[in-house]
């Protein structure tokens, strides 16, 4: 590790130069810090930088070994700690401001740190390795030591701190989880123990963790068994077991984004979902807290607020209240939490329980990243995602400082500003430039480009910046003032990328190159606008350009270095340009702009290896850098040589390179040192002509793919380089030779000598020159260059644009304006179509003529003879066009054959795999059988065949079952025989009796009916004897084998059921053909019912495709035509020959009407023909024709009879076959309906051994899972185990340790004593006088030195626990008060020099032991706390072993008991399942198994016992009815009785008043009344006038008393508004008051209120004594009364 500074190793013969770095810049977006109250750091590349922001003073700090990996800073202690990165890093520890190295940790990274970590107190580190570690390591980098150390496997953490009130404890969280660790200490051993944070799911909801190995419940189902943890379903056993949880049961948490602890040790915390999080020390569960919006839902800002945004203005009236910020950063304050996400404002939050209220502080325009207080607390860094940095006070209005505006993309490249000793220029990929001072690197100023920059480069003519864009624009930027840099044109050159930018070295040309290969040659000169004068087209794309100035010829030679892909070798084009193509540009190109080869003279190379980069010298000498080999090649180029006939060249020198990975070389201005820049990061000058190396140096990471770009200053003594890990490096030659660096200067001020006259009047132009008007990109550059989190996190949006959206936009960004090439195109169009505009017409009417010619030809071929005719290709024009297009649509009609066929052979392949799985597997095959005529259809079982390794399975099961049959039986037999007792006739007549019983039961014991249905069940094994596992499988396999019978024996009855069908369809069919030809006869239009097989019945019809089922056109290939063709020809000559004559058919056609044999029924179809005279009258008739006419109509009287009764047999024949047919297919029905309901019970019975199947699979998945969990506790139980053992060795360790240090403890203690006993033994000798003032002054110790220490009324934390550090401050002053008092002035007077020196030795003794006594009774607390932990998580340990017993105790007996309990089986009929069945499935918990025969015998006794007692009940009710009777007429008589008794009584005591006395009295009682109502009437209507009088003048007195109290309102308010007045006078007075002479006021105060205080005590000390006299004398005083009256008391109380 080195600084800028520091003294570098003595250089080597190798290394005869030395380069120094000036300065960096360059922000890497990564972790900064404040190193003290004025001072930050941040790491960017290979260095730290330290920025003071008050004086913006730099330093760097170097790391050796390249990239700055991990980084911390504590600002407390001014120290800051960082990694490399390589194979097993190094933490380095660094002091500011010294930069002195204070340690060097090497731990057990493999690969790299990911994060470090400083306590607040104390000498401490936190490393966090990567992959492949995961571990998290403490350090105490003062005494460089690891002191413990902890692995995670697999997790990542994003963020590291220490408790800044207990370095014993850190939090770790990443995407998506929260962990606290503990460090425990006891003397020189420290352990750390974690403990996850539960956090709240992405809802913002508790999420309540439980453990799943643990939380089965201990209720279970006596149907489906135990309910056990999901890990014993899944089968787990080991480590998987104790975590998994299922996906389902798995719900997403919050992800956290940042953190910070309170004074109280929780934690506030920040989420990506917007919640704003607390985490409780204690009970480590994060819980949410909400925000408490503002009544008017406004954002409330400080007095303090600023804004540094430009684009967003914070309104007077204010703006809505954010809610859900998704929070980056967060620091703590004394006014409140600090925090600032993703909305760039800086929040103070105010948080009050689970609520928090916030106030806007300051307003930037990117998110903000990071915030960090000084360690003063006055200062307020925010660090935005961008990488701008800004520092404020938030308790004060000062300006907000920005000090540090980095680029929002790398670093493209750097160059230096002509002559290069004052600025230099650097351009970032997002378009920004930045303008640097050379001395110190201070950035003066910054213009953005606003699109995406491919390259640059700095004109050697002018003070002039050109900017390569990916749009293919070329923008230059005036530099002549530094400080107001501006575009000032330009030049769209074509809409590719452009790749290359050079200026060549005479500063008259600008060199481009595009990413197509077309190379642009401009005007470098701004007097000329930046001409483009012409461009060159090369066959690949550029990889690289470099040109060479020759100053005789007075032009330049430029180099082009291609890699083609096919030949996989460098080539190189060269070609010059001269002066002309300035002068005389329109004679060096062409129309479209392409220069002329008789004016470039461009030639060609082809080198032997692929180059990376190359460069050329003065003296024809070429260096090229390989790209497959670190090689540096050297060639020698000929004058003219042509590629097409030159020999590959070979390379003259090569010289291996120590970089790796791809580099580019460059030569510096002069041409004497050639540099090399590479992917490893390392800068190597060699010397041009001898390739030695000069100087080497490591300026940027080889991680971040190294040096981007290189810049040489003109005089040679800087070098400017940039990299992509964000920095940019000027370095200076430390030690070079004289010689060769004035060989450098002389040449720059030589060129700079050449140049000033341009440069002087090209800068002159320059500043006069107008700046160019950037066109607005509107919406579009609103959203281009949008914070990528602020896209990210914003709510609500309907689109999201990422960073490959935000590349799309800037790449795909359409332009109105045509670019160069397409304006010069233009114009060569326009100019060819003026040229040649008369030719064309010429051309145009010879082409119409030429048409009508051989439109005119064609119609006379088509009225040509068919032998003249010609071929219509005869007047094809254009052939080779029409074979063209007749080749390209053959080629696409096989294309689309071909895929169609694949597509068939793809379906085909699929139908035949279907097929075989479906059809051809099948022994019997799938089908159904339908009645004729109502709607039933029943199925067959389809069938497999059986494998015969599963009937070898079976056949071994059944030949087990008979040995175990037979030796059952023989045991039986053995039994009977012993006990074999003579049977009589009646118990035999029982025992038949029991069995034809137990018959009946044995259906119901084997649970189904499968012996009805040709099973054979004997085989079976009995429900209640099933208990192991191979019993269970061998029933399964026997179970299957009757449901494939029980199939089978289905399948054969519906095999003779279709064959039936078939047979029956036969005899309708012939039915139907007799029906048929009676219905012909009879003349009937009636539809005959058919009788078919439906699909279903008969499947084989899927497989078979008629011609008739497809409807498009069949394709016919040319065999198959010429087949068709020929067989159609012989069918046609088949056809005429049948159509000649045959003289047998005419011979039996002429004879007997083409028949051999008359019917009957064609004879009563022939008619009789009437005689010839029947068209005559009848009158005139003779007597023969009358006797003719007569015998015709006999005649024909009888046909119609015989036709009539020929007609009635066929109607009789039709009725007989239609009813034949009709009871034959309803015969059959019968038959599939009995069929269809054999079916119903085979389902039933195949139903049922599926059921008990179904059981016994349950079963034996029970057992597994059972066997499983135990497995799994079992492991559990051994890992606990180990885990006992450690914690049982670690509790010895430390009660070992604690004893020791007792034991230690208490000697010293003891020492102390005796030392202070001996005091007196010791000075013996000293005079007694002396020994007592000596003794006093051994005694006596200094008072505590408190230093005054300013409170800081800003840090939250306040003061912080000591740290060891302190400890030893405090002994240090200890021993100096010591000192003082050691001094001869504290001595008695008198007392000898020697005792006072003897003396001061001993006190000096005493409190060093004193002191070692404090700090082993800190040590010995500390240890005795370590071993308490450590027996609490022994004890812990112990419960879960203990609980874990307890499981397994209940699991065994839950897998005994479910061995034991079998799931059986039983077939009841109605009625004698007695329990409710209400539920889908019944409960059969509290039912029992009873023997009919009891419940038959109790139902028969019950019936009886109901009987006598219905009897019993019906004597007993008409007995109690004659009761009830006789209680009712008593109950009715005494009621009678008492309602006369009480007429009488009422009668007797009835009070005979006056208005009785009136009504009996008075003859006209009723006028009476009357006369006193109409009196009362006449009162009421006067109290009624007399009310309405005293309302109506008391709503008077109401509205007079309502304008008092207005008239008193309003003077209320006045006197409201001058009280108000009168207390703002008051309280100003007061304030003034207190303000001029507040503490004397206070004094005077206080002693008054002292006074009385003094005086009300004195007064209630005075009440309290008098009453305790008065209550003495009225005890007094009753005494003597009592003494003088006698006593009487109340006779009750005794």
């Amino acid at each position: 590790m080195e600084t800028t500074k520091a003294s570098r190793r003595p250089a080597s013969p190798m290394h005869r130069a030395e380069l120094e770095v000036r300065w960096v810049q360059g922000f890497s977006n990564r972790k900064l810090g404040f190193v003290n109250n004025k001072t930050i750091c941040y790491p960017c590349g290979n260095y730290i930088i330290f920025i003071n922001i008050e004086t913006k003073e730099r330093s760097v700090l170097r790391c050796k070994n390249g990239s700055v990996g991990a980084f911390a800073v504590n600002g407390n202690q001014g120290t800051i700690a960082y990694s490399d990165r390589q194979l097993k890093p190094t933490i380095y520890v660094y002091a500011f401001p010294k930069l002195t190295k204070q340690a060097k940790l090497k731990g057990h990274a493999s690969l790299d740190y990911s994060l470090l970590a400083f306590s607040y107190t104390g000498s401490y580190l936190a490393s966090y390795s990567a992959v492949p570690e995961f571990c998290l390591s403490i350090w105490d980098w003062s005494k460089k030591i690891l002191l413990c150390s902890q692995s995670q496997p697999g997790v990542d953490v994003t963020a590291m701190s220490f408790n800044p009130m207990s370095w014993h404890q850190l939090c770790l969280h990443g995407g998506t989880s929260v962990t606290l660790w503990n460090i425990e200490r006891s003397g020189n051993e420290h352990i750390l123990k974690s403990k996850p944070v539960i956090l709240p799911a992405q809802d913002g909801s508790t999420m309540h963790e439980q453990n799943t190995f643990f939380s089965c419940p201990n209720t279970q189902d006596p149907y489906f068994g135990p309910a056990l943890p999901i890990s014993a379903v899944a089968g787990l056993v080991g480590e998987e077991a104790e975590t998994f949880k299922p996906k389902d049961d798995t719900q997403p948490t919050v992800h956290p984004t940042a953190h910070c602890w309170t004074p109280t040790s929780d934690l506030y915390m920040g989420s990506e979902e917007g919640y704003f999080l607390k985490i409780g020390a204690d009970t480590f569960k994060a819980i949410t807290v909400y925000q408490k919006l503002s009544p008017d839902a406004k954002a409330k800002r400080r007095t303090t607020f600023r804004s540094v945004s430009s684009s967003r203005k914070y309104e007077d009236y204010g703006r809505s209240e954010a809610q859900n910020v998704v929070l980056f950063a967060m620091a703590l304050h004394k006014d409140g939490l600090y925090a600032a996400g993703n909305d760039g404002i800086v929040r103070c939050y105010q948080i009050k329980g689970t609520q928090f209220q916030t106030e806007d502080c300051l307003e930037t325009e990117d998110p903000i990243t990071n915030l960090i207080f000084s360690p003063d607390y006055t200062y307020l860094l925010v660090e935005t995602e961008k990488g701008t940095l800004y520092v404020f006070n938030p308790n004060d209005n000062e300006d907000v400082i920005q000090f540090l505006d980095a680029s929002k993309g790398q670093f493209l490249g750097a160059d230096f500003i002509v002559p290069g000793s004052k600025h230099c220029v650097s351009v970032a990929e997002s378009g920004e430039v930045h303008i640097w001072q050379t001395e110190d690197g201070a950035c003066i100023s910054k213009i953005s480009l606003h699109t995406l920059a491919t390259a640059m480069a700095c004109s050697l003519s002018s003070d002039c910046v050109a900017v390569g864009t990916n749009g293919g624009c070329i923008f230059f930027i005036d530099v002549t003032d530094v400080m107001l840099p501006k575009v000032i044109h330009r030049v769209l050159l074509t809409q590719r990328p452009v790749q290359l930018l050079h200026y060549e070295q005479s500063g008259q040309f600008l060199i481009t190159g595009t990413s197509d290969g077309y190379i642009f040659i401009l005007n470098a000169r701004p007097s000329s606008l930046f001409q483009v004068l012409g461009y060159i087209v090369l066959s690949h794309e550029i990889i690289d350009l470099t040109s060479l100035y020759d100053v005789e010829k007075d032009a330049s030679e430029v180099i082009a270095l291609l890699c083609p892909p096919d030949i996989k070798r460098a080539r190189v084009e060269v070609f010059n340009l001269p002066l002309r193509i300035i002068l005389d540009n329109e004679e060096c190109i062409s129309e479209r702009g392409l220069l002329k080869d008789q004016v470039i003279r461009k030639r060609s190379y082809d080198l032997e290896f692929p180059l990376n980069s190359l460069v050329k010298r003065k003296d024809t000498t070429v260096y090229g850098y390989t790209s497959h080999a670190p090689f540096i090649c050297k060639y020698h180029f000929a004058s003219k040589v042509s590629w097409k006939d030159s020999p590959i060249m070979k390379s003259e020198k090569r010289v291996p390179s120590k970089q790796f990975g791809q580099a580019f070389l460059h030569l510096s201005p002069h041409g004497k040192w050639l540099a090399s820049i590479a992917e490893s990061g390392v800068l190597i000058i060699h010397d041009a002509t001898s390739l030695d190396i000069l100087a080497r140096e490591l300026c940027h990471s080889y991680h971040e793919l190294g040096i981007r770009s290189l810049a040489f200053s003109l005089d040679g003594q800087f070098l400017l380089t940039s990299g992509l890990d964000g920095a940019i490096v000027l370095m200076k030659w430390k030690r070079i030779s004289e010689r060769k660096l004035k060989d450098a200067v002389d040449f720059g001020n030589y060129l700079l000598s050449n140049l000033s006259n341009y440069i002087f009047k090209e800068n002159t132009f320059l500043s006069s020159m107008p700046e160019w008007a950037m066109i607005s990109g509107g919406p579009l550059s609103s959203a281009l260059f949008q914070s990528d989190s602020q896209i990210k996190f914003k709510r609500g949006s309907s689109v999201e644009i990422e960073e490959e959206d935000e590349y799309f936009l800037l790449t795909q960004e359409k332009r109105s304006e045509a670019t160069w090439l397409d304006q010069k195109a233009e114009k060569a169009i326009k100019e060819e179509t003026a040229r040649f505009a008369d030719k064309r017409k010429e051309v145009k009417q010879g082409i119409k003529k030429l048409r009508k010619k051989i439109q005119e030809m064609m119609y006379e071929n088509a009225k040509a003879p068919a032998i003249e005719k010609l071929d219509q290709q005869e007047f094809n024009v254009d052939t080779e066009e029409q074979e063209r297009q007749q080749i390209q649509s053959e080629k696409e009609v096989a294309r689309v054959r071909k895929d169609i066929e694949m597509e068939n052979l793809a379906n085909a392949y699929l139908r035949e795999i279907l097929k075989e799985d479906c059809w051809n597997a099948m022994s019997v095959k799938g089908r159904s059988v339908r009645s004729f005529h109502i709607l039933c259809e029943v199925q067959n079982y389809p069938m497999k065949e059986r494998s015969p390794e599963e009937l070898g399975f079976l056949q071994k099961i059944l030949n087990l079952k008979k040995i175990e049959k037979a030796d059952l039986k023989l045991r039986r037999d053995i039994v009977d025989f012993e006990s074999h007792i003579p049977v009589t006739k009646e118990e035999g007549e029982k025992a038949e009796e029991g069995e034809k019983r137990d018959e009946e039961a044995i259906h119901a014991l084997e649970g189904s009916l499968s012996s009805r249905f040709g099973a054979d069940t004997s085989v079976l094994y009995p429900q209640m004897e099933m208990h192991t596992r191979e019993e269970k499988i061998n029933q399964i396999i026997l179970l299957r084998d009757i449901i494939y019978n029980v199939k089978t024996a289905f399948n054969k009855e519906f095999d003779s059921v279709t064959r039936m069908k078939e047979l029956e369809i036969a005899r309708v069919k012939e039915r139907n053909v007799r029906i048929s030809e009676i219905l012909n006869q009879l003349e009937i239009q009636e539809e005959i019912w058919e009788a078919t097989l439906t699909d279903n019945e008969s499947p084989d019809r899927d497989l078979k495709v008629l011609d008739s089922e497809i409807k498009v056109e069949k394709y016919l290939t040319p065999i198959q035509k010429a087949k068709e063709k020929i067989m159609a020809r012989i069918n046609y000559k088949r056809r005429l020959a049948a159509q000649g004559d045959n003289a047998r058919e005419r011979g039996l056609m002429d004879m007997m009407n083409g028949v051999l044999e008359v019917k009957k029924e064609d004879i009563l179809k022939m008619e009789i023909p009437p005689p010839a005279f029947a068209s005559k009258p009848d009158a005139l008739w003779n007597e023969d024709e009358k006797k003719i006419y007569k015998e015709y109509e006999k005649k024909v009287k009888e046909l119609n009879e015989e036709r009539e009764k020929h007609r009635k047999i066929l109607e009789t024949e039709l009725r007989k076959l239609q009813s034949s047919v009709q009871e034959t297919t309803q015969t059959f029905d019968e038959i599939v309906n009995r069929l269809f309901e054999k079916k119903v019970k085979s389902e039933m019975v195949i139903y049922q051994e599926e059921l008990k199947i179904i059981n016994l699979l349950y079963s034996l998945l029970l057992d597994e899972e059972l066997s499983t969990r135990e497995a799994g506790l079992n492991h559990y139980l051994e890992k606990k185990r180990k885990e006992k053992t450690l914690t049982n060795d670690a509790v010895k360790s430390a009660r070992t340790n604690v004893d020791n240090l007792r034991e230690a403890y208490d000697t010293f203690v003891a020492e102390d004593k005796l030392m202070e006993r001996g005091f007196r033994k010791e000075f013996s000798d000293v005079p007694s006088h002396y020994v007592d003032q000596l003794f006093k002054l051994y005694k006596r110790r200094p008072r505590a030195q408190k230093t005054k220490v300013v409170y800081d009324s800003t840090n939250p934390y306040g003061d912080r626990p000591g740290s060891a550090k302190a400890m030893q401050d405090a002994y240090t002053q200890l021993m100096k008060a010591i000192d003082e008092m050691d001094e001869f002035v504290n001595k008695p007077e008198g007392l000898d020099y020697i005792i006072w020196d003897r003396f001061c030795v001993s006190r000096r003794a005493k409190v060093e032991s004193e002191q070692q006594i404090k700090q082993r009774a800190l040590t010995l607390a500390e240890m005795q706390t370590f071993h308490q932990k450590r027996t609490e998580d022994d004890e812990k340990v112990r419960k879960e072993i203990d609980q874990i017993f307890t499981e397994l105790n209940l699991l065994r007996e839950m897998k005994m008991k479910f061995q034991l309990d079998l799931m059986v089986q039983f077939l009841f009929k109605q009625g004698q399942v007695e329990i409710d069945n209400s539920n889908l499935i019944p409960d059969f918990t509290d039912a029992i198994l009873i023997n009919r025969s009891i419940i038959e015998d109790l139902n028969n006794t019950i019936r009886a016992q109901g009987e006598k007692k219905v009897a019993s009940m019906v004597e007993s009710k008409d007995f109690r009815k004659g009761i009830f009777q006789l209680e009712w007429e008593h109950k009715k008589i005494q009621m009678q009785i008492d309602d006369l008794n009480q007429k009488a009584r009422d009668i007797q005591k009835l009070n005979v008043t006056k208005d009785r006395q009136l009504f009996l009295t008075v003859l006209n009682y009723d006028s009476r009344m009357n006369h006193e109502v109409s009196v009362m009437e006449a009162t009421l209507t006067f109290l009624d006038k007399v009310h309405k009088k005293n309302v109506q003048h008391r709503e008077k007195l109401i509205m007079e008393l309502e304008k008092q109290i207005d008239q008193k309102k309003a003077a209320n308010y006045k006197l409201s508004k001058q009280i108000q007045e009168m207390l703002i006078s008051v309280s100003e007075r007061r304030q003034i008051f207190e303000a001029s002479d507040s503490e004397l006021l206070q004094q005077k105060i206080h002693k008054e209120r002292y006074e009385d205080i003094l005086q009300r005590q004195q007064l209630v000390d005075l009440a309290k004594a008098q009453a305790q006299e008065l209550s003495i004398l009225q005890a007094e005083v009753e005494r003597l009364r009592m003494k003088t009256f006698p006593a009487f008391f109340d006779e009750q109380e005794y």
